[in-house]
């Protein structure tokens, strides 16, 4: 089992939770970078989101 498997076990139900988690982390990286690298961070929230959110039984959409 992967590690991403096994966050998205523990996160059930709390995608919501998750999701500000993941926002509150880059807005960090944001802060701490000056902006300098905001759109990759804002890319990685976004997969990342994604990721997490997804319900475990549909496959990965490319």
């Amino acid at each position: 089992m992967s590690v991403m498997d096994k966050l998205k076990q523990m996160l059930k139900g709390h995608e919501d939770q998750a999701g500000k988690g993941v926002d509150k982390a880059g807005d960090f990286v944001d802060d701490k970078t000056q902006g300098k690298y905001s759109s990759q961070v804002d890319t990685a929230q976004d997969k990342l989101k994604e990721q997490l959110g997804r319900d475990q039984d549909q496959p990965p959409q490319s």
